[in-house]
């Protein structure tokens, strides 16, 4: 008799999580920044995760580098052209435990990219749900993305840089 591998639903909690990134700016200091709404699922056949479909959504509007100014200027045709492409998503194909490969899709562009995750394990809390915490790390190139506007200094300084990481912590309740 063959035995079907049972499907877990883990939701985001959203109190717990943070979608972040850093891009250096001038090439000499480091912005950060993270999405305020934004959304991710994780179905499951086993306790490590492994070959687990994770599935991410981000509202590009809710994006905050603490600069009014800055952050209206993400927002522009610019960078991500919110109004055009108010999400950011993220699906993964593979998962080892260790590397997870997916496509992401900004500004209807889709590339698959790979990120390094340490899975942090599972726990109960003190209100008897179970939950998993997941650090995730990774870098892009803003202008495969078409995130392409750039601008130099006098200096010859570029003012923001292509690469871009992102920092990013999930934590999960069990559905």
């Amino acid at each position: 008799m063959m035995e079907t591998a049972v499907k877990t639903k883990w939701n985001l909690d959203t109190a717990h999580s943070e979608i972040g990134f850093k891009v250096k700016h001038m090439m000499i200091s480091t912005v950060t920044g993270h999405f305020e709404d934004f959304n991710a699922t994780v179905i499951a056949e086993t306790d490590d995760f492994k070959s687990a479909q994770f599935d991410f959504t981000a509202v590009i509007a809710s994006i905050n580098t603490k600069n009014a100014d800055r952050d209206n200027h993400l927002k522009s045709n610019d960078f991500f052209n919110a109004e055009a492409y108010p999400e950011m998503t993220f699906t993964s194909t593979a998962f080892d435990g260790e590397k997870m490969i997916g496509d992401l899709t900004i500004r209807n562009t889709t590339k698959s990219i790979v990120l390094d995750v340490e899975f942090n394990g599972i726990a109960v809390d003190p209100y008897g749900q179970t939950k998993a915490g997941f650090e995730i790390t990774g870098a892009i190139n803003r202008k495969d993305f078409g995130l392409a506007w750039s601008a130099v200094t006098e200096a010859g300084n570029v003012v923001v840089a292509d690469n871009v990481k992102l920092v990013i912590d999930l934590q999960f309740i069990q559905a």
